[in-house]
């Protein structure tokens, strides 16, 4: 806990306020309130990694504070996380609080954790634990919700085209991924945006479990690739870079204004071999004009990211059911248009950052069922053929309580010989 005083606990409160409408991401939400205060850079880090710990462990917070009788205002909050959270004693909070602000926080020690309800212990809301429960033990749902609690490393793939992870880990710091080859962990984040490995485009931020999907799609070189979602361009990066910036790799996308930010990115890298393409919808004509001339196609599908919860832990009420129905009619729509591109004998890769099977499984299912001429791959034997050894079985499933990544999944496919 960095050091505490009055001005970031009243800087943390007025954050709360501005994020608990949820009606946009926290992190514009959060941006465009920073613009507007004259608070110091320490002081609105603080806030920043404050409010995000609230985030993280808001369901349990608002129970607690229910169960004490009072209601969940933003200095409420702030002041229950400082003292169960952070684990604060009374002494250390004294300078903060009046006198009934005291007595509350004593009441709100008292409670047991056992006696608030499991989606509260979880932090996942109750339709996400609902969903969970047709598959999983609830401790199995419980360590998977604590490990979302929980902040997210900074993870950095090596751009390979311009340097090696040792090269990088020797400069930067860190340490190697257990399963990508070309990541770097970083446990305490730093302005990477300064760093001259980044600016010289050696290094990217992306998490492990993102590169995972890179190596699962395994393109080549002189390869004909692309990146049908591919918005700001993180892992049509990696692709590029996989090929050895040869061939020729399509980097799609719907949102112009998603794939401007590639440019810049795209110019660091070093890469010769994208070609970022606008395209109004899955059916556009630049899609059918490369209809079965591709040999690799990744579908990194619009999803609830569910999986990212420790990063984004608002989607926890920026989701619901009604919208994640939505999702699933556009993946599957996303999925049908993007599998024409590929040829005979080439490969497709549908992924989410979702943990939920609605959002995956079912998904795959469904194409497999209507598309007899895809056959499901073993994601296992894929990366094992890379030298990674990691098995979730025929799909690629990651979890941030099992392989410390954000929650991912991915089932490669391959278009049969005619």
């Amino acid at each position: 806990m960095k050091k505490l005083n009055g001005m970031r606990i009243d800087l943390t409160v007025e954050a709360l306020r501005r994020l608990l409408p949820m009606k946009e991401p926290a992190d514009v939400a959060l941006r465009r309130f920073f613009q507007e205060t004259r608070a110091g850079k320490s002081e609105r880090a603080f806030a920043a990694e404050a409010a995000f710990s609230i985030l993280r462990r808001k369901m349990m917070i608002d129970h607690l504070i229910e169960k004490s009788g009072e209601q969940g205002t933003p200095r409420k909050l702030v002041l229950a996380w400082l003292s169960r959270i952070e684990g604060m004693n009374l002494k250390e909070l004294h300078p903060y609080l009046s006198e009934p602000e005291e007595k509350w926080l004593a009441s709100i020690k008292a409670i047991a954790l056992d006696a608030l309800p499991f989606e509260a212990r979880a932090d996942l809301p109750e339709w996400v634990v609902a969903k969970l429960k047709q598959h999983m033990s609830t401790e199995d749902i419980l360590s998977l919700g604590r490990a979302m609690q929980q902040k997210a490393p900074m993870d950095l793939r090596v751009n390979t085209i311009k340097t090696k992870r040792e090269e990088a880990i020797a400069i930067i710091g860190g340490e190697a991924t257990p399963y990508s080859p070309i990541g770097i962990r970083i446990k305490d984040k730093f302005p990477l945006n300064e760093n001259p490995l980044f600016l010289e485009g050696k290094v990217e931020v992306q998490d492990e479990g993102s590169q995972l999907l890179g190596f699962l799609l395994s393109p080549k070189r002189r390869e004909m690739v692309v990146d049908f979602c591919a918005g700001a361009g993180g892992k049509t990066l990696m692709l590029g870079a996989l090929m050895g910036s040869t061939g020729r790799l399509y980097a799609f996308d719907v949102s112009e204004k998603r794939l401007e930010k590639l440019s810049p990115r795209l110019k660091r890298s070093g890469l010769s071999n994208v070609t970022p393409q606008w395209i109004q919808n899955e059916n556009d004509i630049r899609v059918k004009r490369l209809s079965g001339k591709i040999d690799r196609v990744l579908v990194d599908a619009p999803c609830s990211g569910m999986g990212t919860l420790r990063r984004n832990p608002d989607l926890k009420w920026r989701q619901s059911e009604d919208s994640l129905d939505e999702l699933r009619k556009k993946q599957s729509s996303i999925l049908e248009g993007a599998s024409v591109l590929v040829k005979p004998g080439g490969r497709i890769v549908y992924a989410t950052c979702s943990i939920l099977q609605e959002e995956n499984q079912a998904i795959v299912s469904h194409f497999l069922e209507s598309h007899p001429d895809f056959r499901l791959l073993d994601a296992s034997e894929i990366l094992k053929g890379q030298h990674i050894e990691l098995d979730t079985g025929k799909y690629l499933e990651l979890r941030p309580d099992r392989h410390g990544t954000d929650g991912f999944f991915a089932a490669a496919m391959e278009r049969r010989q005619p």
